[in-house]
């Protein structure tokens, strides 16, 4: 069983930072203080209402927290983090939520403040608004004590280390899987609009791919022209799209080519060449 802090501290009251901190308060514990640009922001205001705490200036949110988790965007963590340092409680933990850094960003407070734990704990989910259920069942990229593990853990979340020197590439994975995912749905809604199609009728096929995906694996769930080795149908669907669409479209279907496991070398020259030039028919492996 593992419990939650006595006491929490936000500071960046942004969708995900109040997320995590409506499930803390949802587990029992207790909203100390939150703070953001300023403690009169609209933002700071209203997530210190929904925790039912004060909002509170950064260099004093720390006091009287068993934790405090640090959300601000990324450019700003480490002049945060520094700045709520000094006010922190002896023994408390100070968690940062970036999914692009690791303890690494905290080295100055750990340095200034040896009475301190400091770690990372990155939830892998998206948030369109401030929504702890968001969080049950999610993974989550850890980093630090194994306190920092137990706090996973407690807020439903399933916990897997991430290493500093890697914390790049698994956020690489992680923009791929959600902001990469969504601008290539806005291009199927741009070539479903082309075609006279309504962008609603392939949500059933993006449904059963993304689940098919999830249960066989990428490579067995791969279909389509770049799978049967279908080189007059790439080419067809090249003369087809917008200009501005081919970039986008040659990438993705070399990556599928690359999900075959098989060396095509007509489908290789095709979308490699920046020009478009159609395959006579017959031409398909």
């Amino acid at each position: 069983m593992h419990t939650t802090p006595r006491t929490f501290a936000l500071v960046g009251p942004g969708r995900a930072g109040t997320s995590l901190a409506l499930a803390l308060v949802a587990g029992g514990s207790r909203a100390v203080g939150v703070a953001g640009r300023s403690p009169d922001s609209p933002s700071t205001r209203a997530a210190a209402a929904r925790l039912g705490c004060a909002p509170t200036p950064v260099a004093e949110v720390g006091r009287s927290a068993d934790l405090v988790l640090l959300t601000p965007p990324d450019a700003a963590l480490a002049e945060v983090a520094e700045a709520v340092a000094p006010g922190l409680e002896p023994g408390a933990l100070i968690v940062h939520c970036s999914g692009a850094r690791g303890t690494e960003a905290l080295a100055a407070v750990a340095l200034a403040r040896p009475d301190v734990a400091v770690g990372a704990l990155h939830p892998l989910q998206t948030f369109a608004a401030a929504d702890p259920h968001r969080l049950e069942g999610a993974w989550a990229a850890v980093a630090g004590p194994p306190a920092v593990t137990d706090l996973a853990r407690a807020l439903g979340l399933q916990p897997f280390v991430v290493t500093d020197d890697r914390r790049a590439a698994y956020h690489a994975a992680a923009a791929v899987a959600s902001n990469h995912l969504v601008a290539l749905l806005g291009q199927v809604d741009r070539l479903a609009a082309d075609a006279g199609v309504p962008g609603e009728a392939f949500w059933p096929l993006v449904r059963a791919a993304v689940v098919n995906a999830e249960t066989l694996g990428p490579a067995a769930a791969l279909t389509g022209p770049v799978a049967r080795g279908d080189v007059a149908t790439v080419a067809a669907h090249l003369d087809a799209v917008a200009p501005g669409e081919r970039d986008a479209y040659r990438a993705l279907a070399h990556a599928a080519l690359l999900l075959t496991g098989r060396d095509d070398p007509a489908l290789r020259t095709l979308l490699a060449d920046g020009s478009v030039g159609r395959v006579a028919p017959g031409a398909a492996a």
